[in-house]
């Protein structure tokens, strides 16, 4: 009897040890990053059959159990995976919204100082230095515009920058993670169904830190490893094996940084950015593919829709020497990429340029060659297909794509950047003031012996495009009897008999327009013929001017500066949108924390309890012993 009750103190006594020692462990890392509170699990031994009955044998300890809920800690990386990626988001599209709001760096002010210039030459067209000045203005408003898409390539940069940095993070935190895996492997197999606790709870926090990287999905593996994937199932740790992601080049676009990863055969294969979310790398990825290609290329389509507008219009006028107008801007041109690697098989070069600029978007496109000659294009912004195995030529979204040479193979791609680079190429084609050309290169006259009443304007040139050849070319209006009707003679006008006449009604031929009034008498003539006195004619200096307002982007729905204002408002919105977001999954991941904390977490009163509780029990223990030795020293002495 002596001898049982010894042993259920020793029991007790032992199970309060372990308790004690379970919770100073806990008291211990109250404040370690990671640390799940542990407690004890214990059970009853096996009670020994008497007469009367199953006595008790006391206790012992089964295991020591780890308090984790792997829905709670689910929920709780989620929260703050998306957290990280919002945060890298925001602190990347806040250097952009403050880059093209600010009226001193951004391109408003530029763009109104410019046409400032522009409605100066057209009140002083003789005017040299109004001329100088409005070349002066043009040069600062191309230098804004290189100096926003430099600053912007500076953002890119640095964003390339910091996703080779975040790959380096992610490496090593997989590397760990292997390493544990396999110190929790050894460790399960010292002790077959006792978990090491606090290794598990080491790899819990770095799954929480590479999570905070990149988003990753884990599977538990039977030998107690942990398999980590990211994408949709790459591996980036398999059991003891880490696989390394690496900073690659685009395979579309050599300058561009994209994500690799290590492939199980070797090498390294490049993923899709579209399946990397989260974290810290996936809110680099989505930036730069949702706000600055977007902002960048907008801010591009403005560039290319203003050279190639001005130009238009300025050809269409004469300068001080009585020249045709020429291109007043350096037009940017459309780019193609050719992969990087692998390279196509083809050796076809394919040709873009601007047909329509009311109709570009700010879209990318990937060209890919069918074969036979045919070709598909698909706008990246929206995953539409344009146009399917045809062959080119073909126009679309303001853009004529042509094969300029050789031949496409099968499955060969080409990336088309038509407004990215754009904002960085504008520049100012003219040197010299006096080839502004603010003069219309044609003027009106009404014949001498004109005995009616009839007076012509002094006409204008038509919008453009197109720009005609036989602009100067002298025509002549003459009335018939009555004079109703007129006949038209002239180069290019197809010389037209019996025009019907309607005083004040628009008269156009060979990209001209003009009015006559009153009541022209019949044989009487009015002429157009080339400009000769040009220094104080405005016509097309007037026209110029009137393009700042004029609807020419967006399908005719936006001027240079309604365009450039939407930009600032669709980054602005975004901005705001990203840091309202910010405030909502702050509350979202504090209120997973607290649930996992409630569980999981260490409180110290609790423990500071259990504290008293288990020396109870073990002071109770120590006396069951007591009585036991004393119960065996009085049946010793009974048998003296």
């Amino acid at each position: 009897m002596g001898s049982n009750v010894f042993n259920i103190g020793v029991s007790g006594l032992a199970a309060a040890q372990a308790g004690l020692l379970t919770t100073g462990h806990n008291i211990s890392n109250a404040s370690t990053p990671g640390f799940n509170r542990q407690q004890i699990v214990q059970s009853t031994n096996t009670p020994q059959f008497t007469g009367a009955g199953y006595l008790g044998q006391g206790t012992n300890v089964q295991t020591v159990q780890r308090i984790y809920s792997q829905f709670l800690a689910g929920q709780t990386l989620t929260a703050q995976t998306r957290l990280s990626e919002l945060n890298a988001y925001a602190d990347q599209i806040r250097q952009i919204d403050g880059l093209l709001a600010d009226p001193s760096a951004g391109l408003s002010s530029a763009l109104n100082d410019f046409f400032g210039g522009v409605h100066a030459v057209a009140a002083s067209p003789a005017s040299l230095p109004a001329r100088q000045s409005m070349l002066s203005l043009a040069q600062a408003l191309v230098g804004r515009f290189q100096s926003v898409d430099s600053r912007l390539n500076e953002i890119r940069d640095g964003v390339d920058t910091q996703i080779a940095s975040t790959i380096t993070n992610i490496n090593a935190y997989s590397t760990q993670l292997a390493e544990m895996n396999q110190r929790i492997i050894l460790a399960q197999a010292a002790g077959p169904g006792q978990p090491p606790n606090d290794l598990l709870d080491q790899r819990d926090q770095l799954l929480a830190q590479l999570n905070l990287e990149v988003r990753v999905t884990t599977v538990a593996e039977a030998d107690g490893s942990l398999s980590v994937f990211v994408g949709n199932g790459q591996p980036l740790v398999v059991g003891t094996q880490s696989f390394r992601m690496a900073a690659v080049q685009s395979n579309e676009d050599a300058s561009r940084t994209t994500v690799g990863i290590a492939l199980l055969g070797g090498g390294t294969a490049a993923l899709p950015e579209s399946l990397v979310t989260g974290g810290t790398l996936g809110g680099l990825l989505a930036f730069r593919s949702a706000s600055l290609d977007s902002a960048q290329n907008a801010l591009g389509r403005i560039a290319i829709g203003l050279a190639e507008t001005f130009n238009a219009q300025h050809r269409l006028g004469q300068d001080l020497t009585g020249a045709i107008g020429g291109n007043f801007f350096s037009a940017p041109v459309p780019q193609v990429l050719y992969p990087n690697n692998p390279a196509n098989g083809g050796t076809a070069v394919i040709g873009v340029a601007v047909a329509s600029v009311a109709s570009l978007t700010t879209s990318d496109y990937r060209l890919t060659a069918d074969g036979g000659g045919n070709y598909t294009l698909l706008r990246l912004s929206d995953n539409a297909t344009l146009f399917s195995a045809v062959a080119l030529p073909q126009t679309v979204d303001g853009l004529t794509i042509s094969l300029a040479a050789g031949a496409g193979s099968a499955g060969d791609t080409f990336l088309i950047q038509p407004t990215r680079t754009a904002a960085g190429d504008i520049s100012v084609t003219l040197t010299d003031a006096r080839s502004i050309a603010a003069a219309a290169p044609f003027r009106t006259a009404a014949s001498n012996a004109n005995t009616g009443t009839g007076a012509v304007s002094a006409g204008s040139v038509n919008p453009p495009p197109p720009v005609n050849a036989n602009l100067t070319q002298t025509v002549t209006i003459t009335f018939d009897d009555p004079p109703t009707t007129f006949d038209v003679v002239g180069v290019g006008t197809g010389n037209p008999a019996n025009v019907a006449y309607s005083a004040g009604g628009n008269i156009s031929y060979n990209g001209w327009t003009i009015q006559i009034s009153g009541t022209p008498a019949a044989g009487d003539v009015f002429t157009v013929s080339a400009n000769g006195a040009v220094v104080s004619d405005n016509r097309n200096a007037l026209l110029l001017a009137g393009l700042q307002t004029v609807s020419t982007l967006a399908g005719g729905t936006a001027s240079y500066q309604s365009a450039y204002a939407q930009i600032v408002s669709d980054v602005g919105n975004k901005t705001r949108e990203t840091e309202v977001t910010i405030t909502a999954q702050e509350s979202i991941v504090k209120q997973a924390e607290e649930s996992r904390e409630s569980l999981s977490g260490v409180n110290l009163d609790e423990e500071a309890a259990n504290l008293l509780r288990y020396q109870q029990a073990y002071q109770a223990s120590g006396k069951m012993i007591d009585i036991a030795s004393r119960l065996f020293d009085m049946l010793l002495d009974i048998g003296r």
